[in-house]
C-alpha cells in the first residue's frame, strides 16, 4: 500500500511539473504548426513577435550558407491557398528558460500533404512578454536525404 502511494504520489508531482513554463513555451511552438497545417496565417502571425527574424542554414555545392527569411513573407505564403497542406511534425524536443527567455530545439520533418520535402532541426528562440512567450528567432536546417523521420512514421 505504501508503494503505491508513493507512485500515486510520484506520478501526480510529475504531471505538475509537466504543465507550467514548458509547457506555455510549447503552445507557442505548436500552435506555429497548427496554423501551418490549417492555412491560418493568422494563427501564425500571432507567434510571432514584432521583431522576429527568420533563419536557415543550408548546405549548397557544398558550401555552407545562413539565409535570413522574413517573417512577414512567411506568413504570407502560409496564408495563400495551397492544394497541399504544410505538415511538420516535430519530435526529440528540448525546452530550456531562464526567467522571461526560452529555447526549444527540435528536430522536424516537412511534409507537402503526404509527400515528405525534407528534415532538419528547428531552434527557437522565445521572449515571455506583455503578451506572453513570443518567438523573436527561429532558425532551422534543412537536409534533403539522410532525414531521420518521426518515431511514428
Amino acid at each position: 500500500m505504501k508503494n503505491l502511494i508513493f507512485l500515486l504520489a510520484l506520478l501526480y508531482s510529475l504531471s505538475i511539473q509537466a504543465k507550467g513554463p514548458n509547457e506555455d513555451v510549447m503552445k507557442v511552438v505548436e500552435s506555429l504548426f497548427e496554423g501551418m497545417r490549417k492555412g491560418d496565417s493568422t494563427m501564425v502571425r500571432n507567434v510571432f513577435s514584432e521583431q522576429a527574424r527568420l533563419m536557415t542554414v543550408i548546405v549548397k555545392d557544398g558550401q555552407p550558407l545562413l539565409r535570413t527569411g522574413s517573417v512577414d513573407g512567411f506568413v504570407k505564403a502560409v496564408g495563400t491557398p495551397h492544394d497541399k497542406s504544410w505538415n511538420e511534425p516535430i519530435w526529440d524536443f528540448e525546452v530550456k528558460i531562464d526567467g522571461k527567455l526560452a529555447q526549444v530545439w527540435t528536430k522536424y520533418a516537412f511534409y507537402l500533404g503526404d509527400d515528405f520535402s525534407h528534415c532538419g532541426v528547428d531552434a527557437f528562440q522565445l521572449f515571455n512578454g506583455e503578451d506572453g512567450w513570443k518567438i523573436f528567432q527561429l532558425t532551422d536546417t534543412r537536409q534533403f536525404e539522410n532525414c531521420e523521420l518521426p518515431p511514428n512514421e
